[in-house]
């Protein structure tokens, strides 16, 4: 997508040396064009942001901006609420230019009024750019930096591979509750912890799902976290079969789950083929707005070759199933290549419960595992047999590669929310904005950016 839409002569034409960027789909809000980042204030300064993750105290907010602070809000994005609270905070200085210190009380103020997931980037005009991450670490930012002639460049993004592959080094995470700040002039770099909280908890479906597997990400390889769940998976299997077992071949749903699927297939001393051909000008199934258009773009996002599937019981592996519509098809296809028996694995344990911390989870009654047993889930994606992961296990497979982590963020697994303030009241209210219905009622297609204000209630 990105290279789509940023061509060379476009990126070559851009004036300065500071920068921010943004690829990631609106979790809060809708998916109109109005939203997308980074989003920009005038006053005070000039400041350009972009942000990863999802506030949970989105409605104070606003009635804040509103009431008191007296700042308008555009869209319904809670990335311009964070934007305009940093703003607000920096405003109260009164200064007609601030200092690193001025920035640093204004982002420590925004750890006390906002609550949820988020890492954040900013550019100040004329000062330098600015990154921090929640107090819990939910969601993720690595800082990196380039030698060059005239000193260095530095860069921030949500995962390292990103500055592996432009030749930054010595790459880092930036701390849970951490704020970094690179001025353009001098090029000086502080950094400094702002808030410290009990509980770190990064976000587990990281690991699982979005994260590239060359990634190093809190200090934990997603590559050999995920060798390590197809290990935890391959016991749950052992587990579920017993003596009965009649896999005759192992085969990954690409991309995320091939690694742990081959790990799989080594301790289960079954063959692993690759039986699903993947089409890589189709996105991601799982952020497509609308059942039939995930439906739809399964089938354009894999063909199924019959060599593999013809006449054995195969098992397919995958990181998660979420609505279950992506896994039904594919094990339809399955079917149709002529496979015996269709079972399916999950790298993830059962997925109940929303995710509001960044990751756009649907709704409960939009979950296939809600309210199921997983013999139940089985029968509504139509496989002869779903083995889930082990929430234990998974935590241990992650874990054990930087043991300084005591906890993850799990809630869509076992509803256990890290920041305290999410209640079957907030839950309700964010179905409400999150349902299939209500998104494509007030949703729209347009050619034009306008400035409005599309808050529904």
């Amino acid at each position: 997508m990105v290279r789509d839409v940023f061509q060379e002569n476009q990126l070559s034409g851009l004036i300065g040396s500071l920068g921010v960027g943004h690829v990631r789909y609106p979790t809060a809000g809708s998916s109109s064009i109005t939203e997308a980042q980074p989003f920009y204030v005038n006053s005070p300064y000039g400041i350009v942001f972009a942000h990863n993750g999802n506030l949970t105290n989105a409605e104070e907010l606003r009635v804040f901006l509103d009431k008191i602070a007296h700042r308008h809000i555009n869209t319904d994005s809670d990335s311009e609420l964070l934007l305009n609270v940093f703003a607000n905070n920096l405003q109260k200085t009164g200064k007609f230019r601030i200092n690193q210190e001025d920035i640093f009380t204004a982002i420590k103020d925004l750890y006390r009024q906002v609550h949820g997931g988020y890492a954040c980037v900013a550019m100040v005009a004329g000062y330098g750019i600015i990154g921090f991450r929640d107090p819990h670490g939910i969601r993720p930012l690595v800082i990196g930096r380039r030698k060059t002639a005239a000193g260095f460049d530095y860069m921030m993004a949500s995962e390292s591979v990103v500055l592996d592959s432009l030749g930054f080094t010595d790459v880092e995470d930036v701390k849970p509750g951490e704020a970094i700040i690179i001025t353009q002039q001098q090029q000086q770099f502080q950094r400094r912890v702002l808030a410290v909280s009990d509980q770190i908890a990064p976000c587990i479906f990281e690991y699982v799902y979005f994260a590239r597997q060359d990634s190093i990400m809190d200090g934990i390889s997603v590559y050999k976290a995920r060798l390590s769940m197809g290990e935890a998976l391959a016991r749950q299997v052992k587990k579920s079969f017993g003596d009965a077992m009649d896999i005759d071949v192992v085969i990954p749903v690409p991309d995320t789950s091939r690694v742990a699927a081959i790990q799989l297939s080594r301790d289960l001393n079954i063959p692993y083929r690759e039986g699903f051909n993947k089409n890589r000008y189709v996105g991601r199934t799982f952020i497509m707005p609308g059942q039939q258009t995930r439906r739809k773009n399964v089938r354009r996002k894999l063909n199924a070759m019959a060599l593999e599937f013809h006449g054995k019981n195969v098992l397919l592996v995958d990181d998660s199933i979420v609505r279950g519509t992506t896994s039904k098809e594919i094990i339809q296809m399955a079917r149709e290549a002529g496979a015996k028996k269709v079972y399916f694995a999950s790298c993830a344990p059962a997925i109940r419960y929303p995710n509001v911390y960044g990751i756009d989870m649907p709704t409960r009654a939009e979950l296939v595992a809600h309210g199921l047993r997983d013999d139940q889930v089985a029968d509504a994606i139509g496989a002869d047999n779903v083995i889930y992961q082990d929430l234990t296990d998974l935590v241990e497979s992650v874990r054990k590669f930087n043991p300084e982590i005591k906890k993850f963020d799990t809630s869509v697994f076992d509803k256990c929310y890290v920041t305290g303030d999410v209640d079957e009241d907030y839950l309700a209210s964010l179905e409400g904005v999150r349902s299939e219905d209500s998104r494509g009622r007030y949703s729209f297609d347009s050619d034009c950016v306008g400035l409005y204000n599309s808050f529904q209630r």
